[in-house]
């Protein structure tokens, strides 16, 4: 399997995607934005056709079209009442457009298939090099914001009567995840990114709970997916997306099961 360029590539590029997504995941999950992420996944897919059309990788459309629409959506989404409205609104016009960008590029299906399934054997040595770069840029600005990301993340009526600059950290963290989104895309493909920066989090929680240990967890998880996801695709030819998606939402599951029976023994 390794004598492949290609999948050295994969296994390259997917220790790279689940170390970031379970970092940014805790974050995603204490901040109640699965469903934001979900959202961006689709304005990735949109962003990718984009790319494709206007004559660049599909990455640096993505990372045009969620960068620019996390700050949107961020500041649409100030008022709660009108969050998941506004929310959809948005994901329903970059679907659309993604599917007018895909047509006018003229790309057929199966390319269509592989923006949002993912493709192993699409990933190149400069792709893993692009999203490496990306991957630390996001971990330094994490590293530097910390204390204070964790704080409003855990904490954030808290953090308001601190003073703490909430507004500016709640964009800068949807730029991040923005730039997570573009950079898990080349595995699991636009439409089921959620599945790394969402499940591994949330099945962490249940197990550890510490903001450090459940990003270690998490990370785990989120290794154990995408390898397995991996090896099980190349033996089988089957869609790597569907064996990650099938792996982590069985690790969630047996998280829900775990609690239950020591919600049970108490």
């Amino acid at each position: 399997m390794f004598s492949y360029e290609f999948m050295r590539n994969a296994f390259a590029a997917g220790t790279i995607i689940a170390i970031i997504c379970g970092i940014m995941g805790v974050f995603v999950i204490a901040r109640n934005m699965s469903f934001l992420t979900h959202t961006l996944s689709e304005i990735g897919f949109s962003g990718a056709a984009f790319g494709i059309f206007a004559g660049w990788t599909p990455l640096s459309g993505m990372l045009l079209f969620t960068v620019v629409s996390s700050v949107i959506v961020g500041q649409l989404s100030v008022r709660a009442e009108r969050r998941e409205a506004a929310t959809s609104a948005i994901s329903a016009l970059f679907i659309g457009l993604g599917i007018l960008f895909l047509s006018l590029a003229n790309k057929n299906a199966s390319y269509a298939t592989n923006i949002l399934f993912g493709s192993v054997i699409g990933i190149s040595a400069s792709d893993v090099t692009q999203m490496l770069v990306l991957s630390l840029l996001v971990l330094l600005v994490v590293l530097v914001i910390y204390r204070f990301l964790k704080f409003d993340s855990f904490d954030h009526t808290g953090a308001q009567v601190k003073g703490l600059w909430t507004n500016a950290l709640s964009i800068t963290f949807l730029v991040l995840l923005a730039l997570s989104v573009s950079v898990a895309a080349q595995i699991v493909g636009s439409l089921l990114i959620f599945i790394l920066l969402t499940l591994p989090a949330a099945t962490a929680k249940y197990f550890v709970h510490t903001v450090g240990g459940m990003m270690g967890l998490a990370i785990v998880l989120a290794l154990v997916g995408v390898w397995s996801g991996l090896a099980l695709s190349y033996v089988t030819n089957y869609p790597v997306s569907f064996f990650i998606a099938a792996i982590e939402a069985a690790f969630y599951f047996i998280a829900l099961i775990w609690q239950h029976f020591q919600t049970a023994a108490k």
